[in-house]
């Protein structure tokens, strides 16, 4: 298996063996911006080393922040309280949608002008549903065309507000919650549905006051933040992938040390089990409030699975490896109300039906979703990642189980996430 520009994928016999994961991406997101708002010096051991956290990272720095990176993955960030400094030149968000959405809502309450610019599919994707609220607690924000990037955000005294977004997204909450923290009075966000709560927690590991009943949170105005020492867990989306290969060979055994198992990100192993899958949980603990322990999957037979409403919201990010490997489970799949998938990094939707149907899948697209049918046999093919990461990897997966080679191009994106994904593949296959 060979990184270049495409990755040729040799079908596999089986999964075997133990993995570390690198940091979980949402947390290493939103804890270096906490950090940049807190008193002191921060330090982060295993924060996610994907060019998605490098571009937060990055833009910290021309906020004022001093930021330092060691080869082993550790980051310290020094802390400049509530206000940060103007930067002076556009912030590059690249390719990550969450480092423009949760740094909007702190840059709303800065006393200064900002832009945020991003790469061309950033550019593309919706921005309306952070500029609403935002506006809405007295920040002024233009964008092209009115609701993409790059967004120019003229900063100011904020107040807090009731909001309820129409959308479900964990990104909007916490960019909410964020400029709350610099506003006056209180702020609350109302979900139509639970989303990953790590924001949340972020904030009460670094001292904030954050009250919450399972979709609706609430923070007060002008609290300070203290600096925070942590290691960030393995990020659970990234391990869906090894989870999924895992459970569609029958004699594999796979284990995943230190694993992120906070209720709102572990549905995957819900999905799992009803697929056939048995997960062991060999250890658990807490760490600064979100809970992270060791798993271990072994596989069997399961029934068909559907995911629809809340559940499909809370797997999101797992969606496009779920429907990736579904041909090859005995019951197959069916998703429902997941539209979010077509304003994601590609539409996630169509990339994943186009791909299962070269590969020689039935599949049945949806408005909202897909019918898969399961017990098939799928060929290699050449397969189109649409420099979207999470396609990459799903099909990199996929072609594990296929007849032959598979050629997945523009590989080279797993980078914005995971730049180690197809060694750290390769290291637990036989063949």
């Amino acid at each position: 298996m060979s990184v270049t520009n495409s990755t040729l994928v040799r079908p596999a016999r089986n999964i075997l063996g133990s993995l570390q994961l690198p940091g979980d991406k949402s947390i290493s997101h939103r804890y270096a911006m906490l950090a940049a708002l807190a008193e002191g010096s921060s330090r982060f051991d295993n924060f996610a080393p994907g060019a998605d956290c490098a571009s937060t990272l990055t833009c910290l720095r021309e906020l004022g922040c001093d930021v330092e990176r060691n080869e082993k993955g550790a980051v310290k960030i020094q802390g400049l309280g509530p206000k940060l400094r103007a930067p002076g030149q556009p912030l590059d968000c690249g390719n990550s949608g969450s480092t423009m959405r949760m740094l909007s809502g702190i840059l709303a309450a800065q006393p200064f002008a900002s832009e945020l610019v991003g790469d061309a599919s950033l550019s593309r994707r919706p921005m309306k549903r952070i500029m609403e609220p935002l506006t809405q607690m007295g920040a002024r924000i233009e964008a092209k065309g009115g609701d993409r990037a790059p967004l120019r955000i003229h900063g100011t005294g904020l107040h807090g507000i009731d909001y309820r977004p129409t959308v479900a997204s964990a990104q909007v909450k916490t960019s909410v919650l964020f400029a709350g923290l610099l506003a006056e009075g209180e702020t609350t966000v109302e979900e139509p549905t639970r989303t990953r709560d790590h924001g949340e927690l972020a904030l009460r590991a670094f001292g904030a006051e954050v009250l919450k009943s399972v979709n609706i949170s609430t923070i007060r105005g002008g609290q300070q933040l203290h600096a925070l020492e942590a290691y960030v867990p393995g990020d659970i989306s990234s391990a869906a992938f090894f989870l999924c290969a895992a459970a569609i060979f029958p004699d594999s055994n796979l284990v995943i040390d230190g694993v992120l198992l906070n209720p709102t990100r572990s549905a995957i192993l819900d999905v799992l089990a009803g697929m056939g899958s048995r997960i062991s949980m060999l250890r658990l603990e807490e760490q600064h409030g979100e809970l992270v322990g060791t798993i271990a999957l072994t596989p069997g037979k399961g029934r068909p699975v559907r995911i629809a409403g809340a559940q499909t919201a809370l797997l999101i990010d797992e969606l496009p490896v779920l429907a990736a490997v579904a041909p090859f489970t005995a019951g197959g799949l069916e998703v429902r109300d997941a539209g979010e998938l077509r304003v994601k990094e590609s539409d996630r939707l169509s990339a994943v039906t186009r791909n299962l149907q070269a590969m020689g899948a039935q599949v049945e697209q949806t408005e909202d979703g897909w019918r898969i049918p399961g017990g098939q046999s799928l060929h290699g093919a050449e397969i189109e990642s649409h420099d979207d990461h999470r396609i990459a990897m799903a099909f990199a997966i996929a072609a594990l189980r296929a007849g032959d080679d598979t050629v997945i191009r523009n590989s080279e994106c797993v980078a914005i996430s995971y730049p180690s994904f197809f060694q750290d593949l390769e290291n637990l296959l036989e063949r």
